[in-house]
């Protein structure tokens, strides 16, 4: 049986366009994961994600409580950019952030205007593995000097069936 050329063609192409998928590294979130904080009990976070048309979301739970929408848009022709829109329970959404990701870093970005002043927020995550997150949470009003506000640790307790 003769296979045709532009079938092989397409068959080798597969790896690549995986590989060139930019969702794939948000399935990381996808799961249940054990949050400790500075000074804090531990809680409970659970992701469950979906791809929906050309948005990847995320509804998170904390403590068995529902908890925010994570939406994230490639950003296009920029490679492990994302726009993100963070929707309340009560449908109020947070102004567009940013997610840049290299590696296993990812940089979240966002800001918000309080009373005429600006003030910026940077969540970083560092990825060990696909199952132990560090972050820490910092905020600046000149967008140059950072106070950290939180950090931590998130460790994969459960992942979700994709």
């Amino acid at each position: 049986m003769r296979i045709p050329i532009f079938v092989l063609f397409a068959l080798s192409l597969a790896p690549t366009l995986r590989a060139a998928d930019p969702y794939t590294p948000l399935w990381l979130y996808s799961g249940s994961w054990r949050v400790t904080h500075k000074d804090q009990p531990p809680e409970k976070l659970t992701n469950q994600c979906s791809l929906v048309g050309r948005y990847f979301t995320c509804e998170q739970t904390v403590n068995g409580v529902a908890g925010n929408l994570l939406i994230f848009i490639p950003v296009p022709d920029k490679p492990g950019r994302y726009y993100t829109q963070n929707v309340r329970p009560e449908g109020r959404a947070s102004s567009r952030g940013d997610l840049e990701i290299q590696g296993d870093r990812w940089v979240y970005t966002s800001t918000w205007d309080q009373g005429g002043s600006t003030v910026y927020y940077r969540n970083t995550n560092v990825f060990s593995g696909r199952n132990k997150i560090t972050y820490e949470q910092a905020e600046s009003t000149d967008n140059k000097n950072w106070t950290v506000k939180n950090s931590g640790e998130e460790i994969r307790v459960s992942s979700s069936a994709r």
